[in-house]
């Protein structure tokens, strides 16, 4: 049966959930805005904005929710998220994200 509805079929609701295993980003999802928004969503669970950590406190936090800790903190600076100082030691997070508001 078509779907004539004037704005066409109904898609899936943003959900970066979805991509976590038991609560684990085991990787991370291949197409661009998927990847963007579980990085987003992570980044607003594990570092709230413009509250300075060091480097190992957070790759601990995204260590709890991720294979790649690492990798997905350098996911969020390359994304604009999160800011580090130039020696690396401390990093915050300079974006609100959707998923900042309940």
């Amino acid at each position: 049966m078509p779907d004539d509805r004037p704005d066409g079929p109904r898609r899936a609701p943003k959900d970066p959930e979805r991509f976590l295993v038991r609560g684990r980003l085991e990787r991370l999802p291949r197409r661009r805005a998927d990847r963007d928004l579980v990085i987003s969503y992570l980044a607003s669970r594990t570092l709230p904005v413009h509250q300075p950590v060091t480097e190992r406190e957070l790759t601990d936090r995204l260590a709890a929710l991720a294979a790649d800790p690492v990798g997905l903190r350098r996911e969020m600076v390359d994304a604009g998220l999160v800011t580090r100082t130039r020696d690396g030691a401390e990093y915050w997070r300079t974006h609100v994200t959707e998923f900042d508001f309940p």
